[in-house]
């Protein structure tokens, strides 16, 4: 497997067989910075609405402080893009982290200067710092100039230099480093793989959350038990082109639903009313269905769905084949048809993996589809089934339908597991095997 870092092949067996591990590592009197993703949504008054990314990273946390350590947890929140922003502020989240830990949790209004706050964190105390992509430097792109303005290298270039600077800032706060984010482990910003730079090797190391992920994902992709189920969902063939052709050597039943559906059901000559659907995308979509009977895959396409005449919740519907929906009328879920065939390729699978809902499910009258694949997979897990949920949109679905603890796994990583499930390398990882 070389999905996560280069020398993964030879000790797949032990994530972090090169380095310290969490558990192995004492805590008593250091300082640790801890790259988490506390990137959790919000309402409009600034309340959490799913706290499963703070729950998921608990356990590095207490080990760290139970050992007698202090903690400077770091994370970024939505999309500032380099500038300071209230309504990105983890201020917000300040009291739910304490509750969380059970620990009084001092915050650190700018996270670029926090070296006396951090130096004078007390064994036991835990200090917040404030989102990091309020600085331009965490991300490492060009603030302001576009890439095909003939200065853009320079000043590529010259922000890659502010950014060492700024990780180099990070970590003077603390002694050792602990990456526990796997949902940004796909990127190369300060925090989560160029900081690494500025730790002795045996004073960095993954989170438990980020050894499980991995373990996770390794199970799926390594370590497959057949039959093999993988269920895409999501509004575009064409941001899930890389994993469907990933999956498709390793796959028994490939389940391809959401929007998509309406592109692979235009492509084979239907009809689809007000449907999204990639137009520019159906020699692909013709392509992956001549691709999937070559190798020998299932490939289960819908074959109805549930029809509305306006994106409402309270819209009118109907259901009616993916291959004649009436104009001005758009499918928004799964249909009855459709749920059955879904739920009998996932019945019998060994690894099941899900990324992406079946329909709107945001909206209740169109989660049928959604809880039809989510139902599914619970019944397969009870019957042994190692299945993996991972993706936003997947993970709002279990939690909504309250089956997150009925299934084997549930990834906080979603841009972080896809990429992993291409097959690419990912930095946050490999900046901390060395």
């Amino acid at each position: 497997m070389h999905l996560i870092f280069a020398s993964y092949e030879n000790n797949k067996n032990n994530i972090n067989s090169d380095n310290m591990k969490l558990d192995d590592y004492n805590f008593a009197g250091k300082k640790a910075i801890v790259r988490v993703d506390f990137n959790v949504p919000l309402d409009e008054n600034g309340n959490i609405t799913d706290d499963t990314r703070i729950r998921g990273a608990l356990p590095t946390l207490e080990k760290i402080l139970k050992d007698g350590g202090s903690l400077i947890i770091m994370s970024h929140m939505g999309k500032p893009k380099g500038k300071v922003n209230p309504k990105f502020s983890l201020l917000q989240i300040k009291d739910a982290v304490a509750k969380a830990l059970g620990h009084d949790v001092i915050f650190a209004p700018d996270c670029a200067n926090a070296a006396e706050a951090a130096a004078n964190l007390k064994p036991g105390e835990v200090l917040l710092l404030e989102n990091l992509r309020f600085y331009p430097e965490e991300e490492g792109k060009p603030v302001g100039i576009d890439k095909e303005d003939p200065a853009y290298d320079a000043a590529k270039k010259e922000m890659k230099e502010r950014q060492k600077e700024f990780a180099k800032t990070l970590a003077s706060y603390a002694d050792v480093y602990v990456n526990d984010a796997f949902g940004t482990a796909h990127r190369k910003h300060a925090s989560t793989a160029v900081i690494a730079d500025y730790f002795k090797q045996e004073d960095k190391m993954l989170g438990y959350l980020m050894e499980k992920e991995v373990t996770a994902v390794d199970k799926i992709l390594s370590d497959i038990k057949r039959p093999f189920t993988a269920i895409m969902g999501g509004s575009k063939v064409s941001t899930k082109i890389g994993i469907i052709e990933n999956l498709m050597d390793k796959v028994d039943n490939l389940i391809l639903c959401g929007g998509m559906t309406y592109t692979f059901a235009k492509a084979q000559g239907g009809k689809v009313g007000v449907s999204i659907c990639e137009d520019d995308k159906l020699d692909l979509a013709r392509d992956i269905i001549k691709k999937a009977k070559e190798k020998g895959v299932n490939l289960v396409l819908g074959v109805d769905c549930v029809a509305a005449d306006s994106f409402s919740n309270d819209a009118k519907t109907q259901v009616c084949s993916v291959m004649d929906i009436p104009e001005g009328w758009e499918g928004l879920d799964a249909g009855p048809k459709t749920r059955e065939l879904f739920a009998n390729a996932i019945k019998g699978a060994k690894t099941i993996l899900w990324n992406g809902p079946a329909g709107v499910f945001e909206f209740d009258n169109f989660t049928a589809g959604s809880r039809a694949i989510a139902d599914a997979i619970v019944d397969a897990t009870n019957n042994g089934a190692f299945s993996l949920v991972g993706g936003g949109d997947s993970v709002a679905c279990v939690n909504k339908f309250g089956l997150a603890d009925q299934v084997s796994y549930v990834s906080t990583g979603g841009g972080a597991l896809l990429e992993a499930i291409e097959g690419k390398v990912l930095p946050g990882i490999a900046a901390v095997k060395g």
